[in-house]
């Protein structure tokens, strides 16, 4: 593994706000395709773990529902931020797992990661709850 990344022994799952192991307890090993070199070991996700991730969503979506279009942007754009903010940590840590040349993650894979959030927060501000028909004719 690279000498300037620091990865954690083992990663949880990250569900109603917090980190966990997988229900059953089951793990996976993360290895580096290029060296064959353990990475990390990470929880395996079960059919309760998703169950309980979808009722951890449908919690958060109780406050969610009620925050302003202008709170919501900001939120998704302050996830751009912070990916933008470890954008080389970002792009070494997803070379090292899957192989890929560090200029593709760099200036591929995590610059339009945070461009998805960017362009959902204008979305959002854009939003004017109403329609624009482009083609307006009955077709057969």
């Amino acid at each position: 593994m690279s000498e300037h990344v620091k990865l954690q022994d083992s990663y949880g799952l990250f569900i109603n706000g917090e980190f966990r192991d997988a229900s059953d307890g089951a793990t996976f090993v993360s290895t580096c395709p290029a060296t064959g070199e353990k990475l990390a070991t990470c929880a395996a996700g079960t059919e309760k773990d998703v169950d309980d991730a979808v009722k951890g969503a449908w919690e958060a979506y109780k406050t969610w529902k009620d925050y302003s279009d202008k709170d919501r942007a900001a939120l998704l754009n302050k996830v751009a931020d912070i990916i933008d903010e470890n954008a080389e940590f970002l792009a070494m840590v997803e070379s090292m797992d899957n192989g890929k040349p560090i200029r593709e993650t760099l200036n591929i894979d995590v610059p339009l990661s945070s461009a998805h959030f960017r362009y959902f927060a204008s979305c959002i501000v854009a939003d004017e709850g109403s329609a624009t028909m482009i083609d307006n004719h009955d077709h057969p």
